[in-house]
């Protein structure tokens, strides 16, 4: 249980920042803060297990027909990022509480943050390749909110665009190649998969799905050619890009790299892709790191240059490899936040990022120029910090490595390079900002920060220099349980400063003076780039994405035509082929059953469900006519439902014959009368003949399946509804227990659609005319005597009904369904007959809440049974006695189905009364009568 608090608590986060609202930012600030804080303890109380050699693991069932259960890990890659995932993500919620301004909605900031911080933990702690998918996701989502936290700039929104964009499509490839990997090995258990991979080296589709899960893992990880959005992900507040960039989405890619390394690494295709993208992805964001003026883009650009360095390591795939690759990880991480801060504070206490704005920063921000210095030293690799002995390790593995074969020392000399744009770009934000004299003034005059708002730099920054003087300190801990999580067995290696003169440390020297040297001839390489007209890829996607709409609105209306009726006819001209041809081969369409007898009865029902469907269409144009006709056919079905012995389905059937017919009648009220002839003679005996043919071919079909003995589920049913379902009435037990996550999604769908119909229709002002078309006006007597005489006498008599049905569903047809829908009913007779004013002040409560209350009812019984340890919506009943009551049955299903009656209460009323009381103003007709009676005067409304 301890592994899904630490999942949870991340989540249970985002309620808290919700919940406080804008009350007090230091409150919000303080307990938004304590749910991943006692995460981060509660990972830290696990490591003496990881370090005693075990894997830590908790498994849920969910839905196992998919292979999918809430299966948790915790091991040392997970320690490893989860230590960065939360400790950074604390780091960050302080640092945002200084950064951002009093006006900002610093609450809905905090939620977004903690959603994200969730997903990312989510993504390290899975134990299951479609959990792990679905915390991708949620990465993504997250990330769009918070790129996209400064909705008003229409940078940031093209930003989130950007990034939703290229994450989702990437993760749409991630799930059918985990789809893919799932089926190779048999399962979707991590475990499974990380220990097949002879299996999967061997399956014929490895190809094929080793670049899918490459594409997810290279979008999410801005590996080229995707690198272009994360530049763009700078419009995002600083703490935003801090987090980011350092511990969370980023490397999410470089993570499921990690995570799979055992199972589809190996091999030749996974070196060459896996090193080649990241050596150009390193070189890529070097090169541009150095022309940026603005202090994010630099920040930025170098992140995507590290993220190759680190997939170039994971690519080489050797131990040491790996280990340096998780080395760098942690690095990268606390220099990299800790400059991401650092540019902020100096945007925040300056009012600018742009270099040529900025300089002479050490006289007035000495504090902040010393720790900035010390990060961007660790970010070049300058001996004594952090990322010193990590890039020493990625030379080394270069030179070691066969990945290119004849071109293997081509490797070691592209890194060595990268190494020197690394080093020109470090030196150049550093000497830009606080040493060299400032063009221009900025529009704030500097100053340091509070100190609280510097406090997470230090923290990172003491981090950065700790690990580089003392290096030996990582060999024992995280670092060596990550990388036995990953390589599947322990490593042996040993972290020092020092190793001697040898061919790595003089690669990390000619870094260092190459890069100086660079940096001293800036202005001469940027001559040479001028001529080189730069792409802005935000305007390309942009044009991009204008393209494809344009020619998916030009295919759209090539094929459909505008017409919804040509559309319909290929539709039901193809269902029509497709029929025909798979019942051609079907000799005798009578099978052993035989036919069962006819009598007068089904005679008269078959005669009279064939009139009113074809007076239905027949009299289409005059709209209340063919509504009435229509009503016909629903009530027969209902009929034919009782008479073939389902009860259940007729009472269905029946209320909702009933609801429809008044939602329709509210919605026709508001349209025409009749509907103008649109369609020509020879058209109209087109569409029979289609019709016709389409009728029969439906009709052979059932008949068909009706004679044919088959093996039916149903058995299973009738032979379980009692023993497992405490219930009689097999349809019920079905929708509440067997099936019941089918009506939990069901009377959700129901729900939301309530909801939305009442956000479409609050305040809707709609002209009605006070004439039909034939120029009758409507009676002046709104509220009928006889119609309210009898809703007041029906209302308790059919809330009676209603709790009657709901009690003996379980066992006798009725249900909470059926209940809902009659009591909507009867309370909607009342709306009609009283008005809406009158029934208000009477049912004074809204029905939004009562439509929400089903659905968390309904979820929390589905929930109650992991309480006791069975998968979710798992029902149990149990028999009590009562003196003069007697035995008794009580189910938990009932709870559900109380969940339904009210979800279904909820959603119908809200739908029904809120179409009933649109107001509405008098529009005169096109021939108004002479008289008109007074309730027709244009300034009284009508309900």
């Amino acid at each position: 249980m301890i592994l899904l608090w630490i999942a949870l608590l991340p989540l249970l986060g985002v309620v808290v920042p919700a919940l406080l609202g804008q009350r007090d930012r230091v409150l919000s600030t303080r307990i938004t803060a304590i749910a991943p804080a006692l995460a981060l303890l509660l990972t830290f109380s696990q490591v003496p297990a990881l370090l005693d050699g075990e894997t830590l693991r908790f498994s849920v069932g969910w839905m196992p027909e998919l292979g999918l259960d809430l299966a948790l890990r915790l091991d040392g890659l997970t320690l490893l990022f989860n230590l960065l995932i939360l400790g950074i993500g604390l780091l960050i919620l302080l640092y945002a509480h200084f950064y951002l301004s009093p006006e900002e909605p610093f609450d809905r900031f905090y939620a977004y943050l903690m959603l994200f911080m969730a997903s990312m933990v989510g993504i390290a702690m899975s134990d299951n390749l479609i959990l792990l998918w679905l915390f991708w996701e949620l990465t993504s989502i997250s990330s769009f909110l918070l790129i996209g936290y400064w909705s008003h700039q229409s940078d940031a929104r093209k930003g989130a665009r950007m990034a939703l964009t290229v994450t989702g499509a990437g993760g749409l490839a991630l799930l059918a190649g985990l789809l893919l990997l799932g089926d190779m090995v048999g399962s979707f258990d991590m475990n499974v998969v990380l220990a097949s991979q002879d299996v999967i080296l061997a399956d014929p589709r490895y190809p094929l799905m080793l670049v899918l899960v490459l594409l997810g893992a290279f979008t999410k990880s801005a590996q080229f050619p995707f690198q272009f959005w994360l530049p763009h992900a700078m419009a995002a507040p600083t703490p935003v890009s801090a987090y980011l960039h350092s511990a969370t989405m980023v490397k999410a890619g470089i993570f499921l790299m990690a995570r799979l390394h055992p199972a589809i690494a190996g091999s030749e295709l996974w070196s060459v892709i896996v090193s080649l993208t990241g050596t150009i992805t390193l070189l890529y964001g070097a090169w541009f790191a150095l022309f940026k003026t603005d202090l994010k883009g630099i920040l930025a650009f170098s992140t995507v240059s590290h993220l190759g360095l680190i997939t170039v390591l994971l690519g080489i795939g050797s131990p040491m490899a790996v280990l340096a690759a998780l080395f760098h990880i942690l690095n990268h991480a606390t220099f990299k936040a800790a400059l991401f801060m650092s540019a902020g504070i100096i945007d925040h206490e300056t009012g600018t990022r742009e270099l040529k704005m900025l300089g002479g920063l050490k006289k007035t921000m000495p504090v902040t120029a010393l720790l900035t210095t010390l990060a961007a030293a660790a970010m070049a690799g300058v001996p004594l910090f952090n990322g010193f002995i990590s890039k020493e390790m990625f030379f080394t593995e270069t030179l070691a490595t066969p990945v290119l074969g004849g071109l293997s020392w081509l490797l070691p000399v592209l890194a060595t390079l990268g190494g020197i744009l690394s080093v020109a770009y470090s030196l150049r934000l550093v000497h830009a900002v606080f040493f060299k004299p400032a063009r221009k003034t900025p529009p704030k005059s500097p100053h340091e920060p509070p100190h609280l708002m510097r406090l997470p730099v230090e923290i990172l920054v003491g981090l950065c220099v700790v690990v580089g003087l003392l290096p030996g300190l990582m060999a024992s801990g995280v670092l060596s349980l990550a990388a036995q999580a990953v390589l599947g067995e322990p490593l042996e290696f040993h972290l020092s400063i020092w190793h001697g003169f040898n061919l790595p440390l003089l690669m990390s020297l000619a870094a260092l003076a190459f890069g100086i040297l660079m940096y001293w001839r800036h202005p001469d390489l940027r001559q040479l780039t001028q001529p080189f007209a730069s792409v802005d890829a935000r305007r390309v996607f942009e044009r991009t994405i204008i393209n494809m709409n344009q020619k998916a609105d030009w295919l759209i209306n090539k094929i459909e035509g505008h017409s919804l009726q040509r559309y319909m006819g290929l539709l039901l001209l193809s269902a029509l082929v497709m029929g025909v041809i798979g019942l051609a081969p079907i000799a005798p369409l009578t099978g052993k059953l035989g036919n069962q007898p006819v009598d007068a009865i089904v005679l008269l029902g078959a005669a009279m469900l064939i009139f009113g469907g074809i007076a239905t269409a027949a009299t289409h144009r005059y709209r209340l006519i063919s509504l009435l006709m229509l009503s016909v056919v629903g009530l027969f079905v209902a009929l034919t439902f009782a008479r073939f012995s389902a009860p259940d389905l007729a009472l269905t059937q029946l209320s909702v014959e009933v609801v429809t017919m008044i939602l329709l009648m509210l919605a026709l009220f508001f349209l025409p009368q009749q509907t103008p002839r649109e369609s020509s003679p020879l058209r109209n005996v087109r569409d029979i003949l289609l019709a016709s043919a389409l009728g029969l071919v439906i009709a052979s079909l059932n008949y068909a399946v009706l004679t044919t003995d088959t093996s039916s589920i149903s058995d299973y049913f009738l032979a379980n509804s009692k023993p497992g379902g405490g219930g009689y009435n097999v349809v019920n037990v079905i929708l509440v227990d067997f099936r019941g996550f089918d009506t939990l999604g069901e009377i959700t769908v129901l729900a939301l659609a309530g909801l939305a119909i009442f956000k479409l229709l609050n305040r809707l002002r709609l002209f009605l005319p006070h004439s039909d078309g034939e120029g009758r006006v409507w009676s002046p007597d709104r509220y009928p005597a006889i119609l309210t005489s009898i809703s007041m006498a029906l209302l308790p008599l059919a809330l009676l009904v209603s709790a009657f049905i709901f009690l003996r569903g379980h066992n006798m047809p009725g249900g909470g369904f059926i209940a809902g829908l009659v009591t909507a009913v009867a309370l909607i007779l009342v709306y009609m007959a009283r008005g809406v004013e009158w029934a208000q002040e009477r049912l004074d409560f809204p029905f939004q809440p009562v439509a929400i209350a089903g659905v968390a009812i309904a979820t929390l019984t589905g929930l109650g049974s992991w309480v006791f340890g069975y998968p979710f919506l798992t029902s149990t009943f149990a028999y009590f006695t009562l003196p003069l009551v007697g035995t008794f049955e009580l189910a938990s299903a009932m709870l559900f189905d109380l969940g339904v009656y009210l979800a279904v209460v909820g959603a119908t009323l809200m739908i029904l009364a809120n179409l009933g009381k649109v107001t509405t103003a008098h529009r005169p007709t096109l021939e108004p009568s002479e008289t008109e009676p007074e309730a027709s005067s244009p300034d009284k409304e009508t309900r």
